[in-house]
């Protein structure tokens, strides 16, 4: 009876735990998730400033529409993007602690605004609420001669810190940082 009753068990774990392993994932995220470093080399493991974020693709659609002037954006798609800093830093001129901070940006014509918020896990910028900024910082907007199809961030080594480079289209937005040693 000891043997029936172990043997019914172990086909019913079985059977129940198939239904378990066959679950189905869902589709590729149509903006994947994407993180940029300074330094950026992986044999470098002291970062001082990392950066996660997803990639929206313009998919024929205008910048503009996307990301309109005079109104807070993600900067990227789905949840807020997050900057965390690993040693306290000067965004733009402004002193900033080491820490996490959701970033947000309005876009502008002669530049485009750059918002550190202390409330982090938003999804997009629905919530956003300026009573959590820590910082506002301006980037320098530029053009370049090729187009970025997908919504991208990369570090650039400047004299005295780096750019934080934000780029879609042909647009592209610098915002100065520096590292408080």
């Amino acid at each position: 009876m000891k043997n029936l009753l172990t043997l019914t068990l172990m086909v019913c774990a079985l059977v129940f735990s198939g239904d378990a392993i066959a679950q189905e994932f869902s589709g590729m995220d149509k903006s994947p998730m994407d993180m940029a470093s300074y330094p950026s080399d992986y044999k470098n493991s002291d970062k001082a400033v990392r950066v996660i974020y997803s990639r929206p693709q313009l998919k024929g659609r205008s910048l503009d529409d996307l990301a309109p002037a005079g109104k807070v954006w993600r900067t990227g798609a789905n949840e807020a993007a997050e900057i965390t800093f690993y040693k306290g830093a000067t965004v733009g001129g402004q002193k900033v602690d080491a820490g996490t901070y959701s970033l947000f940006t309005v876009p502008g014509e002669d530049g485009w605004t750059v918002i550190l918020n202390k409330n982090l896990n938003q999804w997009g910028s629905y919530f956003y609420d300026d009573s959590g900024d820590v910082a506002r910082a301006k980037g320098m907007v530029s053009n370049a001669s090729d187009s970025l199809e997908a919504f991208s961030m990369t570090f650039k080594e400047v004299d005295n810190g780096v750019h934080l480079i934000m780029g879609w289209g042909t647009t592209r937005v610098a915002v100065p940082i520096s590292f408080v040693m």
